[in-house]
């Protein structure tokens, strides 16, 4: 197939495009560098520098590349910003996105697999979340992730944009060849192992006195070859839908402590700190849609085999991507 990947430049993007690659499709990636890094993409997909604000700019992209299907990852992610700044996550994540759809819908491309979160549900009523657990987004992230798959519903019904939406919390590790390099850093794996590698003094730990079993919150990792193969697999789906995504066990935040001073031998100190506002105690995804409707199947499911591919990757680029 030939594939668009929106965002391919970025952390999970560039993931996803080597592993298109590798299955033999040939892959456009556009994206306009302001989180991703130009020595993220791989060289053997075609690259075109752009923004999805600039409606003739993706317009022109996908009228020129004719893509089979749109991989659309580019987004602003950051919860904490999002609060600062509504107005750029709803710019970048919602009228970005609806710019994305009308140039498909104009080119006569119908098909679409969409990174969504699972910050669309704020504050789960239950865990696991599943694909029915009511959606009540807690910040401007969430809620402009959840605005992009309503429009998505609508282009279904009246263009027959055919979409699948993937919700996972938190994704971690790394491939051979690329890795996890925020500009702005937020994601609790790589900062321990920025402690490792004596980057940063110690590893914070937002929250000691949750209700959990060692006072930590529990999250639900994913690794990011793992996201990718679904991303994968969603082309395939014959239908619109929604999929969580998650290896079904939750992971406290002294467990993944603990799994990198295994991993990379050092002793890795922490420092306790309040809690943020609205993290929830767990935050963990059901995963068996995805598992019986598209044939998921992680392949990392233990969070040391997580840490040691991101760890591999950070010891080989201890400064991140030099762009």
């Amino acid at each position: 197939m030939k594939i668009l990947v929106t965002g391919g430049a970025g952390y999970v993007g560039s993931i996803c495009v080597e592993e298109l690659l590798q299955r033999g499709d040939e892959v456009i990636v556009f994206d306009n560098l302001s989180e991703g890094h130009r020595l993220a993409i791989d060289p053997s997909a075609t690259f075109i520098q752009g923004d999805l604000n600039d409606s003739k700019s993706i317009s022109l992209a996908i009228n020129t590349s004719e893509p089979d299907a749109v991989m659309h990852f580019a987004a602003n992610a950051l919860v904490a910003e999002s609060m600062e700044n509504p107005y750029k996550y709803f710019h970048n994540n919602v009228c970005g996105g609806l710019n994305l759809v009308n140039a498909m819908v104009e080119n006569g491309v119908r098909r679409l697999v969409f990174s969504s979160t699972c910050a669309t549900f704020g504050t789960p009523d239950r865990v696991p979340s599943d694909e029915d657990t009511p959606q009540n987004p807690i910040n401007p992230y969430g809620e402009s992730k959840l605005m992009f798959e309503k429009i998505l519903r609508w282009f279904d019904q009246v263009h027959g944009l055919v979409f699948v939406a993937l919700r996972y919390f938190n994704v971690a590790g790394a491939s051979e060849k690329y890795g996890e390099h925020h500009r702005t850093e937020t994601h609790l794996i790589p900062r321990v192992l920025q402690v490792a590698l004596g980057h940063l003094p110690n590893a914070e730990i937002y929250g000691t006195d949750f209700p959990t079993p060692d006072g930590t919150c529990i999250r639900d990792y994913i690794h990011v070859r793992d996201l990718a193969s679904a991303h994968i697999l969603a082309l395939s789906a014959g239908k619109s839908g929604f999929y969580n995504l998650g290896t079904g066990g939750g992971t406290s935040v002294r467990e993944v402590i603990n799994a990198c001073r295994k991993v990379t031998g050092h002793a890795i100190p922490t420092i306790g700190k309040p809690r943020r506002s609205g993290d929830p105690a767990r935050l963990i995804a059901s995963s068996e849609k995805a598992r019986q409707s598209l044939g998921w199947k992680p392949q990392f499911e233990n969070i040391e085999a997580i840490v040691e591919s991101a760890w591999r990757w950070h010891r080989a680029h201890p400064a991140g991507y030099q762009d």
